[in-house]
């Protein structure tokens, strides 16, 4: 079997005659951008402002399910909830394929990360979110996964116990995510909710802040969830700071959309599956040349050790009394 991975195909000549086959004539010029989990540039286009090509990890999404993120896409566009949809071509056609890759082509779009620790950022982000989640509830998505405990805690766990974790430290890593998967199945069971599509990856590198207003970009993780997981990463810091933080989000969610407090119960579990998703992730992409040159220190026993570490921390914050609001 051939140890080629198929990105090792998709050379600077393949990106840009694919944006080429779109009826864009490009100027040579080409750019990688940070992206891992997909392969993202940005290429220059003749007389033109620049676009950004994203081409899809084969294997991971099917066609309907990228289709279903660039609909709800455009159904948040149409709304002038700004977010940046795919470009459709002539055909009204947003997911392409060219030499066995499927990608989109994307309007460029410039600004900044938002600043977390500013209360009036906090507040825009907040209506935001609530546009979008209004605007998330009204249907549900037919073929994209959910958010769950099994695919990101129990799936993961289960690879990394097998597969990657040092001997020595088995044993504690098993027993571990036993007690966390446990306090997070309560921690789900405790927490009435509504699952709802949701951009499902709002870390700050997604929104970039032009003006005096954010716009979302990438909603590749886009899935079913609480609505809690689009805004647990907005806060940071000491309790106190979390508190206001989260109070100020939540503010400005409600003017668009109703936020059900209980689900300030569901923070933890979140940042815990996060968490244990994020080496499975890693582990599931060790194959991919990107990854070793990006991560070099994955898989390390430096690397388990802290992980450990990082999850006992988790299962001490499941014990702690939920967030609560102004």
């Amino acid at each position: 079997m051939s140890k080629t991975h198929p990105y090792e195909l998709l050379t600077p000549e393949l990106v840009i005659d694919a944006v080429e086959s779109t009826g864009c004539l490009s100027d040579m010029r080409i750019f990688p951008l940070n992206s891992y989990e997909n392969r993202v540039y940005q290429v220059g286009i003749d007389d033109g402002e620049p676009v950004i090509a994203k081409f899809y990890r084969p294997e991971r999404w099917s066609d309907e399910q990228i289709q279903e993120e660039h609909d709800f896409s455009y159904e948040l566009f149409d709304a002038e909830i700004p977010v940046v949809p795919p470009n459709r071509n002539q055909h009204g056609e947003t997911l392409l394929q060219h030499q066995g890759f499927r990608f989109s082509v994307y309007q460029r779009k410039g600004g900044h990360a938002p600043e977390l620790d500013d209360m009036d950022s906090l507040l825009v982000l907040g209506r935001l979110v609530g546009r979008i989640h209004a605007m998330g509830a009204l249907k549900d998505f037919q073929h994209r996964p959910a958010l769950d405990i099994k695919s990101f805690a129990e799936d993961s766990y289960q690879l990394i116990s097998e597969q990657f974790i040092p001997t020595d430290l088995k044993l504690p890593y098993t027993s571990l995510c036993e007690d966390l998967i446990r306090m997070i199945k309560i921690r789900f069971e405790e927490t009435p909710f509504t699952p709802i599509r949701v951009h499902g990856d709002c870390h700050s590198g997604n929104i970039l802040w032009r003006g005096d207003s954010p716009h979302f970009v990438d909603l590749d993780d886009s899935r079913m969830a609480p609505a809690i997981q689009d805004l647990w990463m907005f806060i940071s810091g000491d309790r106190p700071m979390q508190t206001a933080g989260m109070s100020e989000v939540v503010e400005g969610y409600n003017e668009f959309f109703d936020f059900d407090p209980r689900q300030l119960h569901l923070i933890e579990a979140m940042r815990t599956l996060r968490i244990m998703h994020y080496s499975a992730w890693l582990a599931r992409r060790w194959q991919d040349p990107a990854f070793p040159h990006n991560f070099p220190w994955f898989n390390s026993q430096r690397y388990w050790s802290d992980h450990i570490l990082e999850l006992r921390e988790q299962l001490s914050a499941l014990n702690e009394p939920a967030l609560q609001l102004f």
